[in-house]
């Protein structure tokens, strides 16, 4: 079983493991960005205490909230924004690092996007 993401610190460590993932801020609050374009994929949120926030597209964020209540969530702040919730006390980690990574993966691919258009 993959080690829990109890807290900001740990998501935090994970996340940048990523390739190109760099310690920045996103709203005045910690977060983790893609260096290369500044998108932030991981940050805090308002629910510090409880939960930390990913940001990944919409049909996803669908996708969890109706499949894995117990691990991501949203607040009506949240609520129609490509962003959803992530509780410290989820029970599957492998599920949430696989998100991150995803998350990871979308804001990178904003980069290459706007270089083709260049």
């Amino acid at each position: 079983m993959a080690e829990a993401l109890d807290s900001w610190e740990a998501a935090a460590a994970f996340a940048l493991t990523l390739p190109g993932s760099e310690l920045a801020r996103h709203y005045g609050q910690p977060a983790v960005k893609i260096a290369a374009n500044g998108r932030a994929f991981l940050n805090v949120g308002h629910e510090s205490d409880t939960s930390f926030v990913v940001q990944i597209d919409l049909a996803t964020v669908d996708t969890l909230l109706a499949t894995a209540p117990e691990s991501f969530w949203q607040t009506p702040h949240y609520a129609g924004y490509g962003a959803v919730l992530v509780r410290y006390a989820s029970p599957d980690p492998a599920r949430v690092r696989a998100i991150i990574t995803r998350a990871h993966a979308q804001a990178a691919a904003k980069t290459a996007a706007r270089a083709r258009k260049a």
